[in-house]
Parts: structure tokens; C-alpha cells; sequence
């Protein structure tokens, strides 16, 4: 079989990178392959060839005009800025265009060491593979901006952690794998030249449109930092917390990038926090505009040596951007809390029947997937779903009798709204005490319970029946769940 793999990263951006190669793996096994995204990107995999589609995506056999590179950048971690990172334990292969002319990347993670690894094996377990594949193929099922999964591959070999771990690797599909961290990397250390080298080769990637701008890596900060405005507020509409929003976990693209210690919340609590490692709450769900902000400012710092390059004066543009970020957020979260409760745009007092509701869902410890599933119930004239969800049948009474308001002001029928909530409401998500057991049972050489859950979440929005066990929130009396950093 062949796959077509390009790289202009590699051609045209020396000196931005290091060549590695993977290590060989003692016996690879296809666990899990991405056909209908593999479709998409033009990839055609027959079920004769997937041996040797194995030993490929463990970065073995390949043509030799293919030329793996690991990328350095830098980031700020946990607010402290560590000036030497970078891909550790990922081999970038190349790119591939697919047939709608999209790029994308296509990277391996777990292949072994690269001059980045700093001391690591450069290795993963299946644990942490299959569980980023789960996540990012549920996340770009509710049409959340992602990297992609395209297959998780075992090696055979033993990888130590905690314990003896089974190897694998994942090939990750991206936009590109430009990071803010990468940004920072080339300020820090070369300066202005290779800053607007990066910053132009970031625009011909992604937004060509905005070379033809005044200035173009000022329209490039403008247009970075709405996608992440609009990404972080789809990640909170969705319950979902990052877990390590460090600056080198940032994508310039507006893709979520490197599930480690990520977690979708069951009951709300704004301060939530899943990662091991997050002890004091710096990347909680409630903080992750606060955290989106900062990063942002960050990202300006490094780019501004290229803005300042092209006019002194649009320094101060830069900065004025930065400063609008929590109204750029607060538009985007506005819009896309109205369309989970099924308001119309820009209805009055909206803003504070939202705000109220959170301080509600907190209170009353109410599953925050399961509570817009249960509006759209009522409105079809079926309460008993969100009574169940409340410690008692009229503890959110008068929100929901606001709520109530709201929607009839609309003048749309009831049963119309409940159906566009659906949509874009999911009803089942990776959940936590289930999908631990699907990575344990991997592990242990039974896939059937990980592909049962990633078919459920692959179609997150359509209720189907014998499935009900999956959109239920764990036990209220579980121990806190916790998350570590793994891919």
C-alpha cells in the first residue's frame, strides 16, 4: 500500500526542526484503524493490507523520500516558562492533502525518542493512545475543532510507567502542529527573523487571505485569537476541561491538541479539576477563559517582534486585542449557551438567565450533559427525565419558569425548539467511570468494550435504545476521579 506524504514543513522551514526516526517495535498489531476518516484524507486500506498499514504507522518501511522531523518549541507550563521543549516522543512523517485540497499532518506519538526527549523513553502506553483516540474522535463528533485519531497501533514491547504497561502508538492527524509554544520557542531563542519566517509560513498554511492584510501577522493574532475564543467556549458547552492548557498545548490552528489529563465533568462544578497534576486548580473548568486569555497574551508577546517589524505603531493594535479577549469569549459563549437551551439570538436578559443557571446546575449538583438533554424532554411535555436530575422535583422551579418565558417570547413551537437543542446538545460523551474500564479491558487484551464506546460517541447526539447506561453520570458517592498525563 502506499500513502502520498508531502512535507512542506520539511522543504521549506530548515532549521525549525530536527530529523528522527522511530524506533522499531518488536511485533506491531493493528488495535484500531480510522477508516472513514482514512477515507477521507484519500487514504484506501483493503483488510489484506493491514499488517503492513501496522508496521507504517509504527513509522517502519517507509518510502525514502518520506522525512521524519520532531519540532522544538517552547511553553509556558503551569505559568512558568520552560525556553527548551518540543517533540519529545512524536515524529511528524509529513503531510497529506487530501482530495478536498485540505492539509493536514500526520504525525506518530509513542514512536520513540527524538533529540527532544530529554532524558524520556519516548514511548506510550495503550492506555493513554487509546483513550486520546477515543476523546478526539468524540470531540470532533460534536463538531468540536480537533486533532483526529486515524489508528492506534500496539508495538509489543513493555513500556514502564506506574507498572509495566502494553506499547502503542497513535497517529494523530492535525491542521498542522504549530504551537503557541513554537512561537515562543523562536523569539526566545533566534529573534525576529525566524519569528516572521514562522509567522509567514503559519499564514501560507492556513489563512493565505491574510498575507494581503496591512499586517499580516497582526491579522494572524486577530484571527488566532478568535478561534480560541470560540474553541474554549465549545469545550465548556460541552463539559469538557483540558486538564494542561500550557502554552505548548496551544495550536494556532484552533484545534484541541494533546489530550493528556483531559476529562468531561458529570455533575457541575465550576471548579473541577481531573489532572493529578493540577493541585491548585490553575486549568479548572472555570478558569479555562481566564487561562485561554493569558495564553493569548503570551502569543502576542512572541509574534510581536514580526508585528513590530512591519509597523512600530501596530504594537499597540496588538495590545488592544488582547484586551478585548473576555468580550471576544463572552460573544462566543453567549451564542452557544442560547443554542443549548434553544433561546433566539440575542434575546433580552438572556446573559443573566445563563450566569443564574450555573450558580443552579452548582447547587444543586445536577449531570451537566444530562440537565439540556432534560429541557428538551419538557419541552415535548416530559418533565420526569429532569426531575430525576434534581435532589427534589421543584429545585429549579423558578429558573426554569424564566427559562419557560424565554422560549415562548420566541414564538417558536416547543417541539421545533426541543429538536435543534438535540442537536446540539449531546446525550452521550466519553464518561468516566465508563471508559476506564474499556482502557483496562484494552490493556488486557479485550478491545470489545473500548469500540463499543467509541461507536456510541461517534454518533453523540441520536438516542438509540440499549444504550442507556452510557448517557448515565457515574455514582454520586465515587471516589474523585483523577487523570494523568499520558500521550
Amino acid at each position: 500500500m502506499y500513502i502520498g506524504l508531502t512535507s512542506t514543513f520539511h522543504d521549506l522551514m530548515e532549521g525549525y526542526f530536527a530529523p528522527a526516526n522511530a524506533t522499531a517495535a518488536r511485533l506491531p498489531k493493528l488495535l484500531n484503524f480510522n477508516y472513514k476518516f482514512g477515507e477521507f484524507l484519500g487514504i484506501a486500506v483493503a483488510k489484506n493490507e493491514e499488517r503492513e498499514l501496522a508496521t507504517m504507522l509504527l513509522g517502519q518501511g517507509l518510502s525514502q523520500s518520506v522525512n521524519p522531523i520532531a519540532l522544538p518549541y517552547a511553553g509556558h507550563q503551569f505559568g512558568h516558562f520552560s525556553p527548551q521543549l518540543g517533540d519529545g516522543r512524536a515524529l511528524l512523517l509529513g503531510e497529506i492533502v487530501a482530495p478536498d485540497g485540505a492539509r493536514f499532518d500526520i504525525q506518530l506519538k509513542g514512536s520513540g525518542p527524538t533529540p527532544f526527549s530529554r532524558g524520556g523513553d519516548g514511548k506510550a502506553a495503550m492506555g493513554p493512545v487509546l483513550r486520546e483516540y477515543l476523546v478526539s474522535e468524540a470531540m470532533a463528533a460534536m463538531g468540536v475543532p480537533t486533532t483526529r485519531s486515524l489508528a492506534a497501533v500496539a508495538t509489543g514491547d513493555v513500556v514502564q510507567r506506574d507498572r509495566a504497561h502494553p506499547g502503542a502508538v497513535l497517529t494523530r492527524v492535525a491542521s498542522s502542529h504549530i504551537r503557541v509554544g513554537t512561537f515562543q520557542f523562536f523569539a526566545a531563542h533566534f529573534g525576529v527573523d525566524h519569528v516572521v519566517k514562522l509567522s509567514n509560513y503559519t499564514i501560507w498554511r492556513h489563512w493565505p487571505e491574510l498575507a494581503e492584510a496591512p499586517n499580516p501577522h497582526l491579522a494572524m493574532l486577530d484571527r488566532v485569537i478568535g478561534l480560541q475564543c470560540e474553541l474554549i467556549a465549545h469545550w465548556m458547552g460541552v463539559g469538557f476541561i483540558h486538564g494542561v492548557m500550557n502554552t505548548d498545548n496551544v495550536a494556532v490552528s484552533g484545534e484541541t491538541l494533546d489530550y493528556g489529563p483531559c476529562a468531561f465533568m458529570d455533575r457541575f462544578a465550576a471548579n473541577t479539576v481531573f489532572s493529578s497534576i493540577d493541585t491548585h486548580g490553575r486549568y479548572a473548568y472555570g478558569r479555562q477563559p481566564q487561562i485561554m486569555h493569558w495564553n493569548m497574551a503570551r502569543f502576542a508577546e512572541a509574534l510581536l517582534p514580526a508585528i513590530h517589524s512591519v509597523s512600530p505603531d501596530d504594537v499597540e493594535a496588538a495590545k488592544a486585542l488582547v484586551d478585548a479577549i473576555p468580550a471576544r469569549f463572552r460573544a462566543h459563549w453567549d451564542s452557544r449557551m442560547r443554542a443549548k437551551l434553544g433561546l433566539a439570538e440575542g434575546g433580552a436578559d438572556d446573559r443573566a438567565l445563563v450566569d443564574d443557571l450555573f450558580a443552579e446546575l452548582e447547587m444543586h449538583s445536577v449531570d451537566f450533559t444530562s440537565f439540556f438533554r432534560a429541557l428538551a424532554m419538557l419541552l415535548r411535555g416530559d418533565g420526569a427525565r429532569l426531575e430525576q436530575l434534581l435532589p427534589t422535583p421543584d429545585a429549579m422551579a423558578p429558573w426554569v419558569a424564566r427559562w419557560w418565558e424565554h422560549i415562548e417570547s420566541d414564538g417558536v413551537s416547543p417541539l421545533v425548539r426541543a429538536d435543534t437543542m438535540d442537536a446540539v446538545n449531546p446525550l452521550y460523551i466519553p464518561r468516566n467511570h465508563i471508559i476506564e474500564p474499556a482502557l483496562e479491558a484494552a490493556e488486557a487484551g479485550d478491545m470489545g468494550p473500548w469500540r463499543e464506546l467509541l461507536a456510541v460517541v461517534q454518533q453523540p447526539f441520536v438516542e438509540r435504545p440499549g444504550l442507556e447506561r452510557f448517557a448515565e453520570p457515574g455514582a454520586i458517592d465515587a471516589a474523585p476521579y483523577r487523570t494523568f498525563c499520558g500521550t
